[in-house]
């Protein structure tokens, strides 16, 4: 809700640390929601209730972990984001509050998979809600009627996934009174062997390595475009979480059936597998092109909600329509790696997210920046989404090929 540039670019510069939390749960979330909608497929409930418990119990144990290493390594993790003399301070508040939360980010958005792979899909949709109001509804009071600046953002942020983490719990704690057959909250079946350790973690890695890649290189794009002042980054930094609406409903898009897919893979029922694949990528698809022509069309009244400077308006409504081009390419991208990791194709998806963040992207940065400055950095978002979005689809075509012959 801040208007002002240096604080604007601390958030954006924080922005990838906060990601890389949350690529925690990803791990035991993604991974365990794979594991588990798998067992369910086999009708192996019991296998399915205490991987949930595991997943549970170790996302809290390494939340706190998390917390103390960022308190601790708080002055060299704001530096290797990118901040400068400029924002150094905001950069400092908005860190020191997302450490804090670090544990409540963690569960909040590891329960959010695992929610899905037991069939809570609307207490897991009530907790997202929950939360992003929550953080909303603070951030108002804590930016603007409190002026925290970038402590009230983070602040806010932390609080949300906090209430979302106490209302998730008491969700399980419910089931579990109720003799629900999936729900454990009792540390009696924290009961992990190497099977189910292995088989969550062989997924989640990859699925984390997602975000934790994704996050290494908005961390080198930010430090590209910081080569251009505070005032390119905070426009950057609009127009990102701007396009952060569609990314997160293509993801959430794919993340949902994700469960499903599995589930038709473990019961062995191949056909319905590909219809449900088919028919979400197309819906996938269909609301990049919506958000594609509104950012188009509306990229600069967006930015103008954020902003007060012409000059910071204009070019982040121009940096809104070029992001917005590679809205459909996410549709393909997301819901094939969701396909891999709802297989148990671990290294298929691992691939996907190496290719677009590591072998196309930070190259592609580099020769852009060289060819056609700021425009080439921003312009490489969508020039190698669309080029991820071919190679995904012949990555799909021939396993979706070995799945029917075999």
């Amino acid at each position: 809700m801040t208007k002002e540039p240096a604080m604007i670019a601390a958030v954006t510069l924080c922005t990838p640390i906060l990601l890389i939390i949350m690529s925690v749960a990803s791990i035991f979330g993604m991974g365990g929601n794979s594991v588990i909608a798998r067992l369910l497929g086999e009708n192996k409930k019991k296998e399915g209730r205490h991987t949930l418990n595991f997943c549970l119990y170790t996302m809290m144990f390494v939340g706190i972990i998390i917390l103390l290493v960022g308190i601790l390594l708080m002055k060299p993790i704001a530096k290797i984001s990118g901040a400068d003399a400029e924002n150094m301070v905001y950069t400092y508040d908005y860190l020191r509050y997302i450490f804090l939360g670090a544990p409540f980010i963690i569960v909040s958005n590891g329960l959010v998979h695992l929610f899905r792979s037991i069939g809570f899909i609307k207490e897991s949709t009530i907790g997202l809600a929950l939360g992003n109001s929550i953080n909303i509804i603070f951030d108002f009071i804590f930016i603007v009627l409190l002026d925290w600046g970038t402590a009230g953002a983070a602040l806010a942020t932390s609080f949300g996934f906090f209430c979302s983490t106490i209302y998730y719990l008491i969700c399980m704690i419910k089931a579990d009174r109720k003799g629900n057959e999936l729900v454990s909250v009792s540390i009696r079946h924290f009961a992990p062997n190497k099977k189910m350790v292995s088989g969550v973690v062989s997924i989640g890695i990859p699925g984390a390595l997602i975000t934790v890649l994704l996050s290494v290189s908005n961390i080198v794009l930010n430090n590209f475009i910081g080569i251009y002042g505070s005032n390119a980054v905070a426009s950057y930094g609009i127009a990102y979480k701007i396009d952060m609406v569609p990314i997160m409903l293509s993801v959430g898009l794919s993340q949902g059936v994700a469960p499903l897919i599995g589930y038709c893979y473990g019961g062995d029922k191949k056909d319905r597998m590909s219809q449900v694949m088919r028919l979400s990528t197309i819906y996938d698809i269909l609301l990049g092109v919506i958000f594609l022509i509104t950012f188009c069309l509306f990229g600069k009244n967006l930015a103008n909600i954020f902003l007060h400077d012409e000059l910071l308006i204009n070019q982040a409504g121009y940096f809104i329509s070029i992001l917005g081009l590679s809205a459909p390419m996410l549709g393909i991208i997301n819901m094939v790696t969701s396909c891999f990791q709802a297989l148990g194709a671990a290294v298929k998806s691992l691939l996907i997210t190496i290719m677009r963040n590591i072998v196309l992207f930070i190259p592609a940065v580099i020769l852009l920046n060289n060819l056609w400055k700021l425009n080439g950095v921003i312009a490489a978002q969508p020039i190698v989404e669309t080029v991820l979005a071919v190679i995904c689809v012949l990555m799909y075509m021939q396993t979706s090929k070995a799945i029917r012959s075999n």
